[in-house]
């Protein structure tokens, strides 16, 4: 049997669906994914089972598809720059089609903050709707995502056959602003942080969920709706009826449990690395597929060289539902472990986190010496199966939910923290050891010991840890522009040079934090361009050289917007047709794709990050002051005012 088909037996199941973007740990991987659902035999959605809160969503001057006396009204929050909302559109279209009149579709605006361009597109929308052509535009907004700017909306309102002098009329007025800002306070009352969000006859649905979900949450609404017809209630009234007791505000968060020392009964045969007698255990939950994962172990290298003999790694696995690869990689590292060759796989598994396919594993196999019959046959056998079942109950057990999830002698610490929050922790830990030691207690039973004397302590005080911002140099740093793609004048006063990676989401969020300097500030300021990418992204080199390729033809921040709003699409495929649609000349595009010297343009910008501090992107430097990660407007703001300062 080949591999393929015997990694294919344990994934065929996988669903994952991405639905939008939602708040989190921004150093971890939750395992809660809002579109998991199994799917009924018969082909027909059931209806929920579970009794859900309603919300009393009005619909007041909202535009509006669909009859008012509708069985069912679906009110929308959504962002005409958000891709979620955009690609919920055709389900949405389908709803309306299988319904027909027994639903109405409400639309109510809330443009997220890093969606520069959301609010006016949003007050565009809403003149249009004066002018009696609100869908129509709607449709024209979304249809156009990466085209919102200013011109481009009056191009749209003209398409339209629009009076522009009235939408400029609408806009002085400020009536737009003031539904939208009325809209907005609502989606905060009732939850509706992220978009798209959706309250059908009250009951919230978030994301761009499939059409299954839709189906079965409508069908439930009317089931309602037809109930309280048959109860007397007119049909213009229903919807007013059923919400009528809901909540109008989000019930009050629950306040966090305090953090425990957990008692986690070490696995005999867990793979490990360190002490063979440590004073400090580190059990690692982790998943071959998690980005986060990947980033926390340069940090636990870093911990291993700093603590020597004092500690031991542990690594347990936790594959997280969504990420499709992650179990059969998980599977891999433990039939290669009984090979005695974990820590290679694993290694391997990190180094090529998209490269996790049946084949891809074999291959990894091969590379690391393993006999490869052995290993196909390990990675289907019930000792194996057993032991990821394990970890995987162990995780659910000591509350590791998320990725990575370490525990220090018991202690969580959650995420790909710096090695700081971990050196504080693992310090402390020392301390108690070694009085333990002290005290007679050997070596080799200092971790049970800890946890029968302290285990089930709590920590309020002192986790989960959080990530601490690295600290700014006190001395600006020598930041050579050089030849790097410039926005801005020569002499701006202000020199902000950034080092970015195309396929980081950090990167693409502090874009938006940039635009906005180069707004405020104007002819003040310079923004450079400088590469760093990282090798955990494998696709953001030759994205970095698509760039320079595009730069060379005088485009390179065309191309730059191109390659963030499409990061899971940097392929040379795509590439080119960024390129066509720039107009550029693709024989010369593609010939420059090759061309070495771009790569050592790349190579050169990461030799001048990494000698002047740059570790992770994005980084920034405002005349030679460093500004790490994905920071407000605001952080950049307090550096370049200090600056202006000395300046004038």
């Amino acid at each position: 049997m080949k591999t393929g088909t015997l990694l294919g037996l344990l994934v065929t199941s996988a669903v994952v669906n991405a639905v939008g973007c939602k708040q989190q740990d921004p150093s971890s991987h939750a395992n809660d994914n809002p579109a998991a659902h199994k799917s009924n035999p018969s082909g027909t959605p059931k209806a929920p089972t579970v009794k859900q809160e309603i919300y009393k969503v009005p619909v007041g001057k909202s535009s509006q598809k669909g009859p008012d006396d509708a069985l069912v009204t679906i009110v929308e929050f959504s962002d005409f720059q958000c891709p979620f909302c955009a690609r919920v559109l055709p389900t949405l279209n389908k709803v309306q089609e299988t319904f027909g009149d027994d639903v109405r579709l409400v639309f109510k605006h809330q443009p997220l903050p890093f969606h520069r361009q959301a609010p006016l597109a949003s007050e565009y929308a809403l003149a249009a709707g004066e002018q009696g052509k609100f869908w129509e535009m709607h449709d024209k907004l979304f249809a156009h995502q990466k085209e919102l700017k200013e011109e481009q909306l009056k191009a749209y309102a003209a398409e339209l056959g629009l009076d522009q002098a009235k939408i400029d009329e609408y806009l002085a007025s400020g009536k737009g602003k003031e539904m939208i800002k009325e809209d907005q306070t609502l989606a905060r009352k009732i939850g509706a942080n992220g978009t798209p969000a959706f309250f059908i006859n009250g009951a919230k649905l978030s994301g761009a969920q499939p059409y299954a979900k839709f189906e079965a949450t409508v069908k439930d609404a009317i089931s309602r709706a037809e109930t309280a017809l048959a109860q007397g209630v007119d049909k213009k009234a229903v919807y007013a009826k059923l919400i009528e007791n809901g909540r109008d505000s989000v019930p009050p968060r629950r306040p966090r449990p305090p953090e425990v020392r957990q008692k986690l009964v070490l696995q005999e045969g867990t793979p490990t690395k360190g002490s063979s007698k440590p004073l400090v255990t580190l059990v690692e939950f982790s998943d071959f597929e998690c980005p986060f994962c990947s980033r926390v172990n340069p940090t636990l290298a870093k911990i291993m060289e700093t603590y020597g003999d004092d500690v031991q790694v542990q690594f347990r696995n936790q594959p997280l539902g969504f990420h499709k690869r992650a179990k059969p990689a998980a599977l891999a590292a433990l039939a290669a472990h009984k090979q005695g060759k974990f820590w290679e796989m694993h290694d391997k598994l990190f180094a090529n986190q998209r490269a996790l396919s049946d084949e891809d594993l074999k291959k990894y196999a091969k590379e690391i010496g393993l006999d490869v019959d052995r290993f196909e046959a390990d990675l289907i056998s019930d000792e194996v199966a057993k032991i990821l079942a394990q970890d995987q109950k162990d995780a659910a057990k000591f509350g590791a939910r998320g990725t990575p999830t370490l525990f220090a002698n018991g202690v969580p610490i959650r995420g790909a923290q710096p090695f700081a929050a971990f050196k504080k922790i693992i310090d402390e830990e020392l301390v108690y050891a070694k009085k333990l030691l002290s005290d007679g207690t050997p070596r080799d039973a200092i971790y049970q010991k800890v946890i029968e004397t302290k285990g089930g302590e709590k920590l309020a005080q002192r986790g989960p840890s959080k990530p601490s911002a690295p600290p700014v140099p006190s001395k600006p740093v020598d930041v050579q522009i050089g030849d790097a793609p410039t926005e801005g004048k020569k002499d701006a006063p202000i020199k902000l040079v950034i080092f970015s990676d195309f396929e980081c989401p950090f990167c693409s969020r502090v874009n938006a934090s940039i635009e906005r300097v180069k707004e405020t500030y104007g002819d003040k300021v310079s923004v450079s361009f400088k590469h760093f990418p990282l090798g955990f992204h494998k696709r953001a080199r030759p994205a970095a050289v698509a760039s320079l390729a595009a730069h060379k033809q005088g485009k390179f921040w065309e191309m730059h917007d191109k390659l963030f709003a499409n990061q899971r699409e940097l392929t040379k495929e795509s590439f080119v047709a960024f390129a066509a649609e720039l107009g550029l000349d693709l024989g010369k595009f593609e010939a420059d794709l090759d061309d070495p010297a771009l790569t050592s343009w790349v190579d050169s910008d990461m030799k001048q990050g990494s000698s002047v501090g740059v570790r992770g992107t994005p980084a920034s430097f405002v005349n030679g002051r460093l500004v790490s990660g994905a920071v407000p407007f605001e952080a950049f703001q307090k550096i370049i005012d200090e600056e202006l300062k000395k300046d004038g």
